[in-house]
């Protein structure tokens, strides 16, 4: 028996030496007010990009290999695609055409990584008249182009040589 009053002796002896565990919870106040916490915001969900927001039809064909579609950027001058219906590019790829025998009224529809999007060609560039190239003035050392004449030509006469003899030192009667 005593040495179960020894073991309960050494057993409250170690419990006073160390101290109490204590809850993390007890400093979750001082961390939140900390000055030297870093200041981050709160991110907000990113929203998924509409991947054909400035995207429009450049050129659409026919061809025997399959249908042709360029699609380009209003808002980045560099970016161009040229699809086709064979195979996707740079994961874009055509899901489907609906042809118009109207200039611009033609629509594609493209995907990309599972997103869809039907896309016209740029209205604004329609409507816009071609640009006035105005005529240059003739630059020296450079001729005027040539007018065609409003009458048909004659075809120049085949130049035809004389007979030209063999042997012209021999008299003709031998």
């Amino acid at each position: 028996m005593s040495i179960f009053a020894l073991l309960g002796a050494s057993r409250s002896r170690a419990e006073d030496l160390l101290p109490p565990r204590f809850n993390f919870d007890r400093y979750s106040r001082m961390v939140d007010h900390s000055p030297f916490a870093i200041a981050t915001a709160v991110a907000l969900p990113s929203a998924t990009p509409d991947f054909a927001k400035d995207l429009y039809v450049a050129n659409a064909a026919h061809s025997p290999e399959g249908d042709l579609v360029t699609i380009a950027s209003s808002s980045d001058q560099n970016f161009k695609k040229y699809l086709s219906t064979a195979e996707p590019v740079d994961g874009y790829a055509i899901a489907n055409i609906e042809w118009s025998d109207r200039v611009g009224a033609t629509k594609v529809t493209i995907s990309k990584d599972g997103n869809f999007a039907t896309i016209t060609f740029n209205q604004a560039l329609l409507s816009q008249s071609p640009p006035n190239v105005p005529s240059q003035p003739n630059v020296a050392g450079r001729p005027a182009p040539m007018v065609p004449p409003s009458a048909p030509i004659q075809p120049p006469r085949p130049h035809v040589r004389g007979v030209i003899q063999r042997n012209p030192k021999l008299p003709n009667n031998l």
